[in-house]
């Protein structure tokens, strides 16, 4: 029993061993199961989140490429312009090249172009100097612009380069024929002294874009009873460009078929091949050498031309026609007609200026409402130097946005736009253009559609435009690199909304007509979407403010900031940028911006209240004053943080032995912004001028407002803005009126007289004058006042220096900046005939 016990309650070291390992594996196999189901379940936890981080990274770069992306992704892929190049071929062929003084081309993107020219032998200087091509200052020429142009068919200009007087013209025959049809230009060269030269050499060109398919080449006088140059291109067919001397003597005629490197290499390639020839009597001529199929001296491997320039060296007086005739579409020995020449073509001129003239006088009555004879000749050459400057661009501008590492091209397009200056600003501006429309749309509503349905385009996924447009090689040409970047974080006025409110009020029965509501219809979701744009991105931190984004907060050069993107560049604001500022004048922009999509949207049957309850909110005069109205000064201004307190002071010049190099001995340091006291936030009142009108110019101040009265006041106070000669952009209390912003920048924006605001300043006058109440007698003095002024001087000063100018100084109302400024000083045409 004992044993028996004994055996079922103990056990051998061995036998316990065993139990026990039995026993584990029993455990293990009853536990198996569950531990297997639970490490599957961490497992697939921790693949799942593996796979969640790893979709969360590729999202986030994901997203990062594609915020990237969007600064250079286009609105839609629906184009704005949906007739375009030989769809509208009575504006196919033009002077669409702005640049230059005398050129034509089509509205093709990679069109063959054609231009003029010249220089006088005696004159001729190294690397080119005296060659007259493309619209420069430095030529010093006495004058020129268009005198006739209608924007389609037909222009006419001269050309004051002493001694000599050159007029250009040309005339359109699209009739009958393919691809925009014929077309003649005339250079005629007259001696208006009686001295010194007797002869002139006319270079009139060929050249190839290097996109342009096609070909051109020269057949001589020897080869040919009729040569000049021959060719085909895509988007032209057949051609055969002639040269017939109409009035005068040739001395001696040479030409040059060669490669250029681009464009903008034709002068510099046509002066490399000068060489000098003598004719049988000895005389000796500066001409081309003929072909010359080469690039940077080497042997081209593309042997075909992509340049020909036929040099004519005549007395003068001297006429020569240069004819361009389209011979696709003929069946082999069928008569081709040719574009007329000499008698014929004065006669087709002379009726197309009778008709221009006539127009003109239809559209602005000029005439019948008493201005002189040589006042209407003025404004007609203002207006057609308008038309003249419109150009046709194509290629990519170059932009960066904050997710953007490097600046990084735009995608390609055309652009059909007016310019500012054929001298110094060729190309296309966002906010001159609207101005540029308010005249344009006078003459002819559907060429001022194309042009806004072109910037339209150029709209992007988020809603911006480029404020500046330097497409192809002309145009970058002549932009210093600093320049060239656009950034999509920088606005520009909104001046396209000016133009469609003139559009919507003064040409509103016309845009019932011929499609051109559907062109709106069109436009309708991008100018929505421009709208969105401004109103989210230069929002402030305070509901109804808004900045200028740009302003340099770092920079220590600049005696205040400049605000390039509002268009007034060095116009004064806060003294230290910060993101709390508000500008007045980006807020009446945009309240006019809500008002134009509000009517807008109502034409189009469109929701319409949101942007009236928008444009309600922005123009209510008591939230505009409490977000604006200096109490002190009882003056609408900007609002940030200020002191007046700053100068340019140069900072000691190094002592001798910190100089490392020996040039720097003579160098002076850099001039630096030295602040007197520490900025505060304030009311930016000691500075008035054209920032503190924006709610009178864009019609935005009750017509009974007290402040309106004092504003009027203001600015008719000479100590102030007013001058005889129209308002200037600062007041002369202001601490920084004519000061320099750096002691490189001559004051811009700070006290010269500006013709784009003034028009808008006459305009509003003009509008509260028609309005009874407490200001309408004072408004329709000063307005009877400011328009004498503005027109009686830029009148003037066109006749003492025969340009209109960038601006005028507003102590003697003399032209300054760059000439000729036809952009918007033209609307000095507008101001006469008070078309508002």
């Amino acid at each position: 029993m004992a044993r028996n016990t004994g055996s079922s309650s103990g056990s051998t070291p061995a036998s316990a061993a065993a139990a026990a390992a039995a026993a584990a594996s029993n455990a293990k196999q009853k536990r198996s199961p569950g531990f297997s189901l639970s490490s599957n379940l961490i497992l697939d936890k921790w693949k799942t989140m593996i796979g969640c981080v790893c979709l969360a990274i590729a999202s986030y770069f994901g997203y990062l490429g594609y915020l990237e992306t969007r600064v250079n992704t286009p609105f839609d892929n629906q184009k704005m312009v949906v007739h375009a190049g030989l769809e509208q071929p009575d504006r196919y062929w033009g002077s669409y090249r702005p640049l230059n003084y005398f050129g034509m081309k089509t509205r093709d993107p990679h069109s063959l172009v054609m231009g003029l020219m010249w220089y006088t032998p005696s004159n001729l200087g190294p690397g080119g100097q005296g060659i007259r091509h493309w619209c420069d200052q430095g030529d010093k020429l006495d004058s020129y612009g268009w005198t006739h142009h209608d924007g389609k068919s037909f222009g006419v200009q001269e050309i004051q380069d002493l001694p000599f007087e050159l007029k250009t013209s040309f005339v359109k025959y699209p009739e009958g024929k393919q691809y925009g049809g014929d077309w003649t230009a005339r250079i005629s060269v007259r001696n208006t002294t009686r001295a010194w030269d007797k002869s002139i050499s006319l270079i009139w060109y060929v050249a190839l874009d290097e996109r342009t398919n096609g070909h051109i080449k020269y057949v001589s006088d020897d080869k040919s009873p009729e040569p000049g140059v021959y060719g085909e291109t895509q988007g032209l067919g057949e051609f055969q460009v002639r040269f017939h001397a109409v009035k005068g003597k040739i001395l001696h005629k040479s030409y040059l078929s060669t490669v250029a490197p681009s464009l903008g290499k034709l002068k510099d390639t046509l002066f490399s091949h000068f060489r000098a020839f003598a004719d049988k009597r000895g005389n000796r001529f500066i001409g081309l050498p003929g072909e010359i199929v080469s690039q940077n001296g080497l042997p081209s491997s593309n042997p075909e031309p992509n340049f020909i320039a036929i040099q004519i060296t005549a007395e003068v007086d001297f006429t020569l026609d240069i004819t361009y005739q389209s011979t696709s579409g003929f069946s082999l020995g069928e008569s081709i007609p040719k574009p007329p020449t000499g008698r014929a073509y004065q006669d087709s001129l002379q009726a197309k200026i009778a008709q221009f003239e006539q127009r003109f006088e239809e559209r602005f009555q000029l005439k019948k409402n008493g201005h002189s004879p040589e006042e209407v000749k003025f404004a007609r050459n203002a207006f057609s130097n308008t038309l003249g400057g419109i150009g046709y661009f194509y290629g990519s501008s170059r932009v960066q946005s904050v997710h953007t590492k490097n600046p990084v091209p735009y995608w390609k397009a055309p652009l059909y736009t007016a310019v500012p200056s054929r001298s110094f600003f060729p190309r296309g501006f966002l906010w001159d253009e609207g101005f540029h429309g308010l005249l344009i749309s006078a003459w002819d509503v559907d060429i001022e559609l194309d042009i806004i349905c072109h910037w339209f385009d150029l709209l992007n996924v988020e809603g911006w435009i480029p404020r500046e447009q330097i497409l192809g090689v002309e145009a970058l040409a002549k932009v210093p690199e600093e320049f060239v970047t656009q950034r999509n974080s920088n606005a520009n006025p909104p001046t396209f909304f000016l133009t469609l409110r003139k559009l919507l009020t003064s040409h509103r029965a016309e845009l019932s007509q011929n499609g051109r509501l559907a062109t709106l219809e069109r436009l309708y979701p991008r100018v929505q979407a421009w709208f969105n744009w401004y109103n989210t991105t230069q929002r402030g931190e305070l509901l109804g403010t808004y900045l200028w984004r740009g302003r340099n907060a770092t920079t220590a050069r600049e005696l205040n900031p400049k605000s390039l993107s509002s268009g007034l560049d060095d116009y004064p604001r806060a003294s230290h940028p910060t993101d709390k500022e508000r500008h007045l004048d980006l807020r009446c922009w945009i309240a006019l911006a809500a008002s134009v999509m509000a009517e807008l949207s109502t034409l189009l049957g469109k929701d319409d209240v949101k942007y009236y309850e928008t444009a309600s909110f922005l123009t209510d005069n008591e939230q505009m004053n409490r977000m604006h109205l200096a109490p002190y000064s009882e003056q609408y201004s900007d609002w940030g943080l200020h002191t007046d307190q700053v100068k340019l002071k140069r900072p000691p010049a190094l002592a001798p032995q910190q100089q490392r190099h020996q040039y720097q001995q003579h160098q002076q340091p850099e001039m630096r912004r030295v602040t007197g006291e520490e900025p505060t936030y304030q009311f930016v009142d000691s500075t008035f001028g054209y920032v503190s009108l924006f709610p009178l110019l864009l019609e935005q101040l009750d017509h009974d407002s007290p402040y309106l009265t004092k504003l009027l006041h203001d600015l008719r106070d000479p100590e102030q803005l007013w001058t005889n000669y129209g308002l200037r952009s600062l007041s002369k209390r202001s601490p920084l009126y004519m000061k320099r912003n750096t002691e490189h920048d001559p004051p811009y924006w700070r006290g010269p007289i500006w013709i784009n605001i003034n028009y808008l300043a006459a305009k509003a006058l003009h509008h509260y004058g028609k309005i009874d109440g407490p200001n309408a007698a004072l408004a329709r003095q000063i307005y009877a006042e400011l328009r004498d002024n503005l027109v009686g001087n830029i009148f003037k000063q066109y006749q003492r220096s025969g340009y209109l100018w960038e601006q005028y100084d507003d102590t003697t109302g003399e032209g300054k900046g760059c000439n000729p400024f036809t952009g918007w000083t033209a609307t000095v045409v507008l101001l006469m005939a008070e078309q508002y």
